[in-house]
């Protein structure tokens, strides 16, 4: 076989955890650290496939952990994309650079947030991994598990020194991805008491409550209410929290608002009031607007 081809028999023993076949070609020449046309190397096929013992074999032979793709991932970002712990604890062992980062410019601490890996988590922060890294549109590891309701993470970030209110390039805070989201008030709860603004709007000027009110989320709305969130607060366009829940047609949502004091005769920057959307609509309203007219 040609030098190429030797390496590409160690790339693909390294992708079935064939730790036999990875040290009989290494031992006739096989270069540990070649690559393929994407910038791929053995050691990130093996940490790809879940191979532990590929890995642990590679890595005993001289692979180098922080090579990067022709997109700039490494084997580290490799391992937090694929959820292996194991190996992701082997590779920093080795040295592995945190602030390495995919295509798309998640690093390895936003991935562990972003698939609910509270495990890897913990081991990147003890490493030293920054808990206000961002990504290309502003969000850190904090606001990556409050728009998924992952409340692990987050709490292991928050322990970690991760800033309450930092917000990404759309002035989203991690309350706010956490209000947007919608399913886990547990989340909400846990930002708020390490100090997360709860009336901080968004650049557009919508606050959590508002955010959780158009997507009909009344249970979020419910808990943000109880927390203290302004009820009659309006966005830059002057929609309140009750406009977007007319919007959204949540008639839950509707009802808990003017439970709770909505004034139903705010105006937005066209002269609407919730009333007036709700006619605008028609007879895909007609239950709001009882609601409206009581």
């Amino acid at each position: 076989m040609s030098p190429a081809e030797i390496n590409q028999e160690l790339r693909w023993a390294a992708s079935i955890d064939d730790a036999e076949t990875i040290t009989q070609l290494l031992d006739t020449g096989a270069s540990v650290n070649a690559a393929n046309k994407f910038g791929k190397t053995a050691l990130m096929n093996a940490v790809e496939s879940g191979s532990i013992l590929a890995t642990s074999t590679l890595l005993s032979r001289g692979a180098d952990v922080n090579i990067e793709t022709v997109v700039g991932c490494t084997a580290l970002t490799f391992a937090a994309e694929n959820g292996e712990v194991q190996i992701t604890a082997l590779l920093l062992e080795r040295g592995a650079k945190l602030e390495a980062h995919t295509r798309s410019g998640l690093n390895a601490l936003m991935l562990a947030s972003q698939y609910d890996l509270p495990e890897m988590v913990d081991q990147l922060l003890f490493k030293g991994a920054d808990p206000d890294a961002v990504e290309k549109n502003g969000q850190s590891p904090l606001m990556i598990a409050a728009s998924r309701g992952y409340t692990a993470p987050a709490k292991l970030l928050l322990e970690n020194g991760a800033s309450i209110n930092l917000t990404d390039k759309h002035g989203k805070s991690a309350l706010i991805h956490a209000a947007d989201f919608g399913e886990n008030t547990d989340m909400v709860k846990l930002l708020i008491k390490h100090g997360a603004k709860i009336n901080a709007p968004s650049s557009d000027g919508a606050t959590p409550l508002i955010w959780a009110a158009g997507g009909g989320h009344t249970k979020m709305a419910k808990t943000l209410i109880t927390e203290g969130a302004n009820v009659n607060a309006q966005d830059k366009s002057g929609l309140s929290a009750l406009m977007e829940a007319v919007t959204a047609n949540s008639e839950a949502t509707v009802k808990l608002l003017l439970a709770n004091g909505a004034d139903s005769d705010i105006k937005n920057e066209d002269g609407k009031t919730a009333m007036d959307i709700a006619i605008k609509a028609g007879n895909r309203k007609m239950k709001i607007q009882a609601l409206l007219k009581k």
